[in-house]
């Protein structure tokens, strides 16, 4: 039994049909376009504001989807959609002739290209008079029948094609996210930074607390993982000289899918010679304060209903002392597990799934903290135990040099002075190894011989950096969910 979508899909064919029985290619290889919409609008207002004698202004050549058709008597309009928005057309049978008679067959959702002056009409839009039309691609599958406002999420993420062409908002995001890592390449190259790429397919998957996607290389017959980090490898160009390094791009992480987490996501890191935390943490702020002013226009944003004020300088807060204000727990004064799940208990803190002693006071940033960061600020200082990859503080070494910078209660971006004594780190791996071993549903890091080594031939004081595109362009931008940002989020097979 044929369903309703099938009809319509066998129409188009046949619409198709026609237009190729009428020697018309429905799929040219390309055309001459002039203008962009948004060009060809400004170029007819800048024509109006000029006194001339002659009738005609400027003739333009225009493409797009056709999102609207009104009448097929003896004049259509039509509105069509390109990357910079949309053009109105005025097509008449007595100057198109029998070409006219092809509008027949075309429907909304076909890629036409138009040609002619512009003027405007009584209404005061501004249009194209076509002179000639061609064909571009005749669309076989029709757009969502509310076009203008696709509200549906499952479709909007499954076919984000839809929910470009019917949400000028969802292509706002997607050009809003190129400029906004065209602003950080700059930023980073404008500080004499270099931009390198390193391997996706990994060994060891290290660099940082996470579960592994797992693969096989069936050439070399090797167990092989989806980085978790681009850490270690931008460590070892650090040994080897190249004093200021970032790369920006995918990594991938086998956890759960929510508001701020996609499996696969967009990082930038980067690591500076004779840098520490601080030096990071002055570089983060401004970073973001010059992606925002640059792409976005401003320094304070709209998120969930709060105004944030991203104008560095931001708040150093220490991490022990948040956690002491918002929960009552000093979480220095208990050292081991069975006396923080106590105090936990007692502050009313569910701990059923309670395991390690750092999984426990990340527990308590997430539950107790982290929705108090609602203005940029950086959370520093953090325990041991929660950074094996972190240097020491001289003062304290319970305590490492790590820092998060949050907003909107959402964290940003994660730092160190980094950890290069070689000999603690060693140490420091072995212990992620053991309470693997221990814990194993818990995420730890892993012990990397080859980076090991490599920093066993000396790597100069450094300072790291994380940094999350994904959420970035969210708090930018006012959204919610990752999905939002991400073209193509990772859904549930159909």
């Amino acid at each position: 039994m044929p369903q309703p979508g099938d009809e319509l899909f066998q129409v188009r064919l046949e619409k198709l049909d026609r237009l190729r029985s009428k020697g018309i290619d429905p799929y040219p290889r390309n055309y001459d376009r002039s203008h962009m919409a948004k060009d060809a609008l400004e170029l007819f207002e800048s024509e109006e504001s000029i006194e001339s004698d002659s009738d005609d202004s400027t003739q333009v050549s225009v493409a797009g989807r056709i999102t609207a058709m009104r009448g097929l008597g003896k004049a259509s309009f039509l509105d069509l959609l390109d990357g910079s928005g949309k053009i109105q057309g005025m097509l008449r049978r007595n100057t198109l002739g029998e070409s006219y008679e092809i509008l027949k067959d075309l429907d909304i959702g076909d890629w036409l290209g138009i040609k002619g002056p512009m003027f405007r009409t009584r209404t005061g839009e501004i249009t194209v008079e076509v002179r000639e039309f061609e064909v571009l691609a005749k669309s076989l599958r029709g757009l969502p029948e509310k076009f203008h406002g696709l509200t549906d999420t499952e479709t909007r993420f499954r076919q984000r094609y839809l929910d470009l062409i019917a949400n000028p908002e969802a292509r706002e995001i997607a050009i809003m996210r190129s400029r906004a890592v065209s602003v950080i390449r700059r930023f980073m190259d404008g500080r004499d930074f270099i931009e390198v790429e390193t391997p996706m397919l990994v060994p060891v998957a290290a660099g940082g607390m996470a579960h592994p996607f797992e693969t096989h290389h069936n050439a070399l017959n090797q167990d092989l993982f989806l980085r978790i980090a681009t850490e270690l490898y931008l460590k070892k160009l650090i040994v080897g000289g190249l004093e200021r390094v970032y790369e920006i791009g995918r990594i991938f992480r086998n956890e759960g899918i929510d508001l701020n987490h996609n499996p696969e996501f967009t990082t930038m890191e980067s690591y500076e010679s004779f840098a520490d935390y601080n030096d990071v943490m002055n570089m983060v702020e401004e970073l973001v304060h010059t992606v925002a002013t640059e792409v976005f226009g401003a320094s304070v944003v709209e998120y969930g209903g709060e105004t944030i004020d991203l104008t560095p300088p931001w708040p150093r807060l220490s991490l022990v002392e948040q956690i002491k204000l918002h929960s009552g727990i000093d979480i220095l004064e208990c050292p081991d597990t069975e006396t923080l799940v106590t105090e936990m208990q007692a502050a009313g803190i569910d701990v059923s799934a309670a395991t390690s002693w750092a999984g426990m006071v990340d527990k308590l940033l997430s539950d107790r903290v982290e929705p108090h960061l609602i203005q940029p600020c950086f959370l520093v200082d953090y325990p041991v135990a929660m950074s094996p990859l972190a240097k020491k503080k001289p003062e304290d070494d319970r305590i490492v040099e790590r820092f998060e910078a949050f907003a909107a209660g959402m964290e940003l971006a994660n730092a160190f002075t980094e950890l290069n004594d070689p000999v603690e780190q060693r140490s420091r791996f072995e212990d992620q190894e053991l309470q693997r071993t221990q814990l194993p549903g818990e995420e730890w890091d892993r012990l990397d011989e080859d980076f090991l080594t490599a920093v066993e031939h000396g790597m100069p004081p450094t300072g790291g950096l994380g940094i999350g595109i994904d959420r970035l362009i969210m708090l930018l931008s006012g959204q919610q969910s990752i999905r939002e940002v991400v073209l193509f989020p990772q859904l549930r097979a159909t």
